[in-house]
């Protein structure tokens, strides 16, 4: 059994400081709105001894731009012109970072993004089994409860497939449960998010909580600003993108955790990746509470015995969406 506050406080760390080991990360889309300030944060972060950027066009340029901020990590940017350029960013790799695709766009879906961003995330985790099946994959192109079967699938037919090494970042719905939670307590408050990372999939948990007391109106008022909640960003920027600021953020923390647990720490988060727990249901991937350690997951953990009737109610609505994501991101390397 677990402390569901203490696997709150853990997750809820930031950034560490200790004595870096040697960690190259590469960020596939670097170049984009959520590839720059990921690869600046990581740049920032002390346990990234080296980044790998890549992207179709204008990396070397990101990559002179964060290479001079004063931290001792090297950096080096490629572009789909350069000989093996997909490669050489992945060299080495212990983290791989997929940001890249296509934003959304006003009244757009995440679905709406399948098309393109399907076969982008095919092509790249294709590349990643071949120059470093070992590392650590993580998924932030959109639709992640689609993205993130595309690449299980394209390990497994490469024969190097670790379901402990893929993981879909919904760190995002996190912090936003968390921020927006912030505003009706007067304090950041850590609210654990699980489900998939697309609309009613998405499932903040509130009766995990302390001292948050919601009416039903204020409940679903937030429930569904967490679950909708990208669709402010997109609107308030008016065409010109989706979440990419904090969307980065995310990126850059989810990582960090999983660096700090190839150093040996005890860390647990939240992530959407192969697991059991609803196997018996027909969906074989899910965001959970997930103990970290050096080769990934460690352990997956089960939701809290004491979530509300309201909150099961939201997970059985989040299966039979999670089941026809999880069934398109599977037909689709099948049918390619």
């Amino acid at each position: 059994m677990f402390s569901t506050q203490r696997v709150i406080r853990l997750a809820a760390r930031s950034f560490s400081t200790a004595v870096p080991l040697q960690s190259k990360v590469a960020v596939l889309g670097a170049a984009g709105g959520i590839g720059q300030p990921l690869s600046l944060l990581l740049k920032a972060n002390p346990r990234v001894t080296d980044l790998g950027l890549y992207d179709i066009h204008n990396t070397p340029g990101v990559a002179a731009d964060v290479g001079h901020v004063n931290t001792l990590s090297n950096v080096a940017g490629y572009t789909a012109k350069d000989t093996d350029g997909l490669k050489k960013a992945l060299a080495g790799a212990e983290l791989v970072v997929i940001p890249a695709g296509v934003p959304r766009k006003p009244g757009m879906t995440r679905d709406d993004l399948f098309n393109t961003n399907a076969s982008i995330v095919r092509d790249l985790a294709q590349a990643c089994a071949e120059v470093c099946p070992k590392a650590k994959l993580l998924i932030i192109s959109n639709p992640v409860n689609s993205t993130v079967p595309i690449a299980t699938e394209v390990f497994k037919k490469a024969g190097v497939y670790d379901p402990k090494r893929i993981f879909g970042v919904t760190t995002l719905d996190l912090l936003r449960a968390s921020r927006f939670v912030g505003d009706k307590l007067g304090r950041i408050a850590d609210v654990p998010v699980v489900g998939g990372h697309a609309g009613i999939t998405i499932i903040p948990l509130f009766s995990q909580v302390e001292g948050l007391e919601l009416s039903k109106e204020e409940r679903d008022a937030l429930t569904y600003r967490v679950q909708f909640g990208g669709d402010e960003v997109v609107k308030a920027k008016d065409g010109a993108g989706s979440a990419t600021l904090s969307m980065a953020f995310a990126g850059a923390r989810f990582a960090d955790s999983l660096l700090r647990a190839a150093a040996g720490e005890d860390v647990l988060e939240w992530a959407f990746i192969r697991t059991d727990l609803y196997k018996s249901e027909g969906v074989e991937f899910f965001s959970t509470y997930v103990k970290l350690d050096k080769d990934g997951v460690k352990e997956v953990l089960p939701l809290p015995a004491t979530i509300s009737e309201y909150e099961k109610d939201l997970v059985k609505d989040a299966i039979a969406e999670l089941k026809k994501s999880e069934a398109k991101g599977t037909a689709f390397v099948a049918g390619n």
